[in-house]
């Protein structure tokens, strides 16, 4: 699934006689001049499940020159009103498409996006240029038609000698010479959109079970790139393991010519720096190979909630940690990006996430959907979390799915109702406060002792129902004693017995509730300043010109990455610290 937002100029609506569930087959053959910033193509667009007449209604980038091509139908502007870039064509009973020539320059610059600077975050609506290709569904280089039609495709790109493109599904020519070279990417799995990038890449592959592990770099790197098809081909092999087969025929790890982060249906786009970063093959790697599982074939129904980012970070980001012994510090730093981050008036549900654009969004549409999923394992165990995963996976392979799909899956396979576990979880913000209250311990007659633990939520509105994990030092004993507590109101006492006198109780040690953490449980940490509701930068008013004007630039660079309002100002203009802002001191 994509990581980025499509450009604004191809967000449009517009009535066609196609029903939402059609599926659109493009036969493009598109020939690229980078040195002039523009392509030539032609596409073949068929509809093969549709009959009788038929009024389509398409949009190309507003640059391209669309033409009929040869014994096929007009194509004419639209009328007045509708934009630029759109288009009508009628076709007659007996038409299954239609077929147009058109190309143009597409070169839009790179442009910064989301709100966090800090992050250097950028993007483009599509570049031809020397260094390289960046096509999506969004840059209009393909006719778009409305509605949420999915995309089969079989695509030919013709390019100058030392070039190569790479596009979703899987390859099926190539030819390279000094003077040129032909690539064929066909896709028949349904597809969203249409990714062409093209670079002068080295390429590097291997196989990994039914499917092809391929790596394009911009310069050669062989070290690095048998790296990352090793990798590949275990993380293939695992997630297959826990969800069933790998979706399509190959997986590529292409280098982007600007530092990106994207995930693509088949393959993955990474900047020159991040490919380099010795963490990511280890943390985004995986995160992205997974993705062809969570949203590349099984589809988000955006519209009521992505589940699919927080499964992806639980079943890759996570699991990578737990699988070494950090999980609980992973749970730690999730909710502590959740309690800087999400203050009052700034909490969404889980039905109303779309995508990251910022730390607020990020902490709730990854962070808490990931804790979700690993209160529903602890709920149901992993047998069945595990069994619930293969047959969510097997009954909306290619499909779109939403929450209440993923509802149905478990449910099914444990046989218990879950709808009080998705609701409180799905459907509520904010999240619960736990509060240990009164705590009590004596020998009991015979021998043990008695232990009684008083609990309380303290967050407003109603109680959740929640599986507390509660951890009991006692004297003599290596381990403390684990149990877990059922409490679904707001006041709970629990009297336990156990075998030796109680030294200490700790509620929830390693992390497993998706909870706001106590301020005595968040470790000092920079996320604290970036998320405050209110900030002060501090400049230093008797430093140099030359230093000033950077602390300026760096306070000005800090007010864009995440607090809710900051003010800049001098050490000159305050007598004290302001009270109730995180304060910057520069200098």
């Amino acid at each position: 699934m994509p990581t980025k937002l499509l450009p604004a100029f191809c967000i449009v609506i517009l009535l066609s006689v196609s029903p939402a569930s059609a599926i659109v087959h493009h036969r493009i053959d598109v020939t690229l001049f980078p040195d002039e910033n523009r392509f030539e193509a032609t596409d073949l667009v068929s509809f093969p499940d549709l009959k009788g007449p038929k009024d389509i209604r398409f949009r190309l980038h507003p640059d391209l020159d669309p033409r009929r091509a040869e014994s096929l139908v007009p194509v004419e502007v639209m009328t007045a009103g509708q934009g630029p870039g759109s288009y009508a064509i009628e076709l007659p009973g007996d038409e299954t498409g239609f077929a147009i020539r058109y190309g143009g320059v597409i070169n839009h610059p790179l442009r910064a996006v989301g709100e966090e600077y800090a992050r250097g975050q950028q993007d483009t609506a599509g570049s031809i240029r020397p260094e390289g290709v960046y096509l999506d569904g969004g840059s209009g280089w393909y006719p778009l038609l409305p509605g949420d039609e999915r995309i089969t495709f079989d695509l030919t790109v013709r390019l100058p000698g030392g070039w190569d493109a790479v596009s979703q599904g899987t390859r099926t020519r190539h030819e390279a010479t000094g003077d040129g070279t032909i690539v064929r990417w066909v896709c028949d799995t349904p597809q969203s959109a249409i990714w062409l990038l093209a670079g002068r890449f080295r390429e590097y592959s291997k196989q990994v079970g039914d499917a092809t592990a391929m790596v394009f770099f911009r310069e050669p790197d062989d070290e690095l790139a048998n790296k990352y098809l090793e990798a590949t081909g275990e993380y293939i092999g695992m997630y297959e393991r826990l969800v069933g087969e790998y979706p399509y025929g190959k997986f590529a790890l292409v280098e982007n010519f600007w530092e990106t982060g994207y995930g693509m249906p088949s393959f993955t786009l990474l900047g020159p720096r991040i490919i380099r970063f010795p963490f990511i093959i280890e943390s985004s790697y995986p995160h992205e190979i997974l993705h062809n599982w969570w949203g590349n074939s099984v589809y988000i129904d955006y519209g009521s909630g992505n589940w699919g980012e927080g499964l992806t970070a639980y079943l890759s980001d996570h699991l990578l940690k737990e699988q070494k012994g950090q999980g609980a510090s992973h749970r730690q730093e999730t909710l502590q990006k959740y309690a800087d981050y999400v203050l009052q008036g700034r909490d969404i549900p889980l039905t109303a996430f779309r995508s990251r654009h910022g730390s607020v969004t990020e902490a709730v549409g990854y962070g808490k959907t990931l804790m979700v999923f690993h209160m529903l394992r602890i709920v149901i165990g992993d047998d069945l979390f595990r069994e619930g995963l293969r047959t969510f996976y097997a009954d909306n392979l290619y499909r779109t799915a939403d929450w209440q799909d993923l509802e149905k899956s478990f449910e099914q396979v444990t046989g218990q109702e879950l709808g009080w576990f998705f609701d409180q979880w799905i459907e509520r913000t904010g999240s619960p406060r736990l509060e240990l209250g009164d705590v009590t311990t004596g020998p009991i007659d015979g021998g043990g002792y008695r232990l009684s633990v008083g609990l309380r939520q303290v967050q407003p509105g109603d109680a959740y129902r929640m599986r507390i994990p509660l951890a009991v030092t006692l004297v003599g004993q290596r381990e403390a004693l684990q149990v877990d507590l059922e409490m679904t109101g707001r006041e709970h006492t629990f009297d336990l017995s156990v075998p030796a006198k109680p030294l200490r109780v700790d509620v929830d040690p390693e992390f497993d509730l998706f909870r706001r953490l106590d301020r005595r449980e968040i470790p000092p940490a920079l996320t604290q300043a970036f998320g405050a509701e209110r900030a002060v930068i501090v400049l230093p008013a008797e430093a140099t010109q030359d230093l000033l004007e950077s602390y300026r630039s760096l306070a000005n660079f800090l007010s864009r990455t995440g607090p809710g309002s900051v003010e800049i100002t001098d050490d000159g203009a305050l007598e004290d610290l302001p009270a109730g802002a995180a304060v910057w001191l520069l200098g």
